[in-house]
């Protein structure tokens, strides 16, 4: 199917039923010219339904892989089908459209390749501070920040950010297989490496629609190791081929 605008946005979407709907609405009234795909994990619900019933185009895939499957899939959709620009927002209604379609005027703009959207740098219009988490995600959001320095050497701190737009220049980038449990952490890495420009701007985000957050609990320290472990990965990776 040929692209019928130059931006398409990807959704990762495992059994979102219930936030979805509102999800492809809110897309549909701020983002009207851009292309819409649904990428179904395997979900066992209506998910895929709803999306086809309200003209998101669908990539299902016959059993849950993941999120890093989800998200490679959605980059190598809108690198195939030629897009220029490529936007992604989770399926649980944490980032609003009007966040995404300000990162997408960035990318559009030339000003860098990849625009992520951050909880926790400040900006105009967007206050120090205005998000504070609490307990194990306060301790995994700062051991986050402190390994994105000394792995990129400057600061990043919303690595685990999903709300993304970026250029086609990208997308052979970010449409790779991901082998970490941290695919955006795994993202920058290998943006870095290539020598693309990221840059993160602040945005606001809403509290889940539905679901489990990952840094919570024991998922909190699993992400924490898993990033740790990437890192680490990345750093001899590195380290060998230098």
């Amino acid at each position: 199917m040929a692209a019928a605008h130059d931006t398409v946005v990807f959704i990762p979407a495992w059994n979102e039923e219930q936030n979805l709907r509102a999800v492809l609405a809110e897309l549909h009234d701020e983002l009207p010219d851009v292309d819409v795909l649904v990428v179904d994990d395997g979900s066992t619900d209506g998910t895929a339904a709803i999306a086809r019933e309200l003209g998101a185009r669908v990539l299902s895939f016959g059993e849950n892989r993941g999120l890093q499957a989800g998200i490679a899939a959605g980059y190598a959709w809108a690198l195939e089908h030629g897009y220029a620009y490529c936007g992604r927002v989770d399926a649980d209604g944490q980032h609003p459209a009007a966040e995404l379609r300000r990162l997408l005027d960035l990318v559009r703009s030339g000003e860098t390749d990849v625009a992520v959207g951050s909880r926790f740098v400040s900006g105009p219009g967007y206050e120090p501070y205005r998000y504070n988490p609490g307990g194990i995600r306060k301790l995994g959001t700062g051991v986050l920040r402190r390994s994105m320095r000394l792995a990129l050497g400057r600061s990043f701190n919303d690595a685990t950010s999903g709300l993304y737009a970026a250029s086609a220049k990208a997308l052979p980038v970010l449409a790779e297989p991901y082998t970490s449990g941290a695919p955006e952490v795994q993202a920058l890495l290998r943006l870095d490496e290539r020598g693309l420009s990221v840059t993160e701007v602040p945005v606001d985000m809403r509290a889940r629609a539905g679901g489990e957050s990952k840094l919570r609990g024991k998922k909190a320290i699993l992400l924490v190791l898993t990033v740790i472990a990437t890192l680490l990965g990345a750093k001899r990776f590195r380290s060998r081929r230098g």
